[in-house]
């Protein structure tokens, strides 16, 4: 099941690099998102969510921003700073490494992590468009990280981990790959309340909506997870809950109403690997 989910993922991602490379900004049909609607609805994702400012879009070949299906803007939330070494866990068409990648130069380093060789191809063809010599995209699971222990300074993610079917395993490598006093710095989706009391159908009707919610976890449990393998000053603020009235498909009262009760949300989330000795 984990491998089918996986290579779900990977078909929806590949699809979304290869027609953003064509100067689409949307994956289509098989992405996981309605064909009729697909772009319609990644649009209101990502101008609604994303947050990234106009003058950070205009940084960036347009199909490093149209490949982007995130949650959040994980670099304003990271505060990186010159000479940092910066991991991206899931890193698409390159968009959060390459503006990483300008705020820790001179001196640093900025990492995309992806299994995906489209994804991969693409985020290489816009780094060379966009000029970036300090980034570099590797090809890999967010759950082995192919990187050394403490080897980084900041870790990003923007709606990636809640896509992974083993998420202990990604915070455990999260928690492995950071420099004493490292940063966990990630824009992700989660449920504020039990997911396990929404129908299937909502859920799944959420996950068409958002591209990555499906996987998503509840807010407590995404706390404890960070603070369970040594993380501190965990933190998840909540930045943007989905209105079930916006949402395509929740064609009933009694869907809109299961998930007014258990809201989905856009969040960040904050934690740091304690100092050594």
């Amino acid at each position: 099941m984990a491998e089918d989910l996986r290579d779900q993922v990977r078909r929806k991602y590949a699809d979304l690099a290869v027609h953003a490379g064509d100067g689409g900004s949307c994956c289509g049909g098989s992405c996981g998102c309605d064909a009729d609607s697909s772009a319609e609805i990644v649009a209101k994702v990502t101008d609604l969510s994303r947050g990234y400012s106009q003058s950070e879009r205009d940084e960036l070949p347009l199909t490093a921003v149209g490949a982007s299906l995130g949650c959040g803007n994980p670099v304003a939330l990271a505060e990186l700073h010159p000479g940092e070494v910066v991991l991206d866990l899931g890193s698409g068409g390159g968009i959060d490494v390459l503006l990483s990648a300008r705020r820790v130069s001179p001196g640093g380093k900025a990492y995309g992590l992806d299994m995906t060789d489209e994804m991969l191809a693409l985020a290489e063809k816009n780094r060379a468009e966009a000029g970036v010599e300090n980034a570099e995209f590797l090809k890999g699971q967010i759950e082995e990280i192919p990187l050394p222990e403490g080897y980084v300074d900041v870790l990003l993610s923007n709606c990636v981990i809640n896509l992974s079917t083993d998420k202990p395993a990604v915070i455990s490598e999260a928690f492995r790959i950071l420099k004493p006093g490292g940063r966990f710095a990630v824009s992700d989706v989660v449920f504020l309340g039990s997911k396990a009391t929404l129908p299937s159908d909502v859920l799944e009707t959420v996950g068409l909506w958002t591209g990555c919610v499906t996987g998503a976890l509840e807010k407590d449990e995404y706390e404890a997870l960070l603070a369970g393998v040594g993380f501190e000053e965990v933190s998840v603020e909540v930045q943007n809950i989905y209105d079930p009235e916006a949402i395509e498909g929740l064609d009933t009262k009694e869907k809109r109403a299961a998930l007014s009760e258990v809201p989905a949300a856009s969040a960040f989330i904050r934690a740091r690997k304690p100092e050594a000795g």
